[in-house]
């Protein structure tokens, strides 16, 4: 099915992906995706299927790295619970609504789009002095609804965590430490890859096509290979973060989602 140097790359980016997740609060579908995107074909997935089996694998593998990061941060007193659940029902609207556009539309409009949002979100975190730690924090429903909606919506579209635009939603808007908004972003991504995950295998259920070990657009063979090692990381990922400070892991994620950001609309512009 896959050759071994796909799978040794797989299992690479497996690694790197469980790292940045614990370390950032997402989900590591970012890396995961492209390298998808590179390998299915040459498994002979079919055309038609195989960026919505990327996604939806991507979200399959994000629910347990994201339990294990999300673990990981609660034993550091890093995770609100109180605005995860709130966050958690904006998002699961968000899921269900981006998953459905997911499933109809190609999305490389919105993919430039989201990437010069994530520049500019990115640029103005590193220049700006990082929020103090100390700050109030808002306790509204609206924002945290509204922001979870956001969330849910980005990362069934994408087949993402969400976390790189949940974290500096929850900095900037909820008045979250960059450490406990990390934390609280994993515990959101356990939420909105699962819903994410069930609506991908409901969306492409009976899809004519799809390769073996597939549950609609999961393809669950890689997802079992993968996994283990996105677990195994998370927690490298979360050790790195509990020393960093908030200033210096505030700008290293600016650093990153601007990457993030160039990489998809340079590649918006060059298909």
């Amino acid at each position: 099915m896959f050759t071994a140097p796909a799978l040794i790359l797989f299992l690479l980016l497996g690694a790197l992906a469980g790292v940045l997740a614990g370390l950032f609060g997402i989900g590591g579908g970012i890396i995961l995706i492209p390298c998808f995107l590179w390998a299915f074909p040459l498994a002979h997935f079919s055309p038609e299927i195989i960026v919505h089996t990327a996604f939806g694998t991507s979200l399959a593998i994000i629910i347990p790295t994201a339990i294990s990061s999300a673990w990981g941060h609660r034993k550091r007193g890093n995770v609100d619970f109180h605005a995860a659940g709130r966050l958690a029902i904006g998002s699961i609207v968000g899921v269900i609504l981006g998953s459905t556009l997911a499933a109809g539309l190609s999305g490389e409009l919105l993919k430039g789009l989201m990437g010069m949002m994530q520049i500019g979100i990115g640029l103005r975190m590193f220049f700006q002095p990082p929020p103090p730690e100390g700050r109030q924090h808002c306790d509204a429903l609206p924002p945290a609804l509204l922001i979870g909606l956001i969330v849910g919506t980005f990362s069934a579209f994408f087949g993402v965590g969400g976390g790189i635009i949940a974290v500096p939603l929850m900095v900037y808007f909820l008045g979250q430490s960059m450490h406990q908004a990390v934390g609280t972003s994993s515990a959101l991504m356990v939420i909105s890859a699962l819903f994410g995950t069930a609506s991908y295998i409901y969306h492409g259920w009976g899809h004519p096509g799809l390769p073996a070990y597939s549950l609609g657009y999961v393809n669950f063979l890689v997802a079992l290979l993968i996994a283990p090692l996105t677990v195994l990381f998370a927690r490298v990922g979360v050790k790195i973060a509990s020393h960093t400070t908030h200033k210096g892991l505030f700008k290293a994620f600016a650093l990153f989602i601007v990457f993030i950001g160039l990489n998809m609309v340079v590649k918006n512009l060059l298909l």
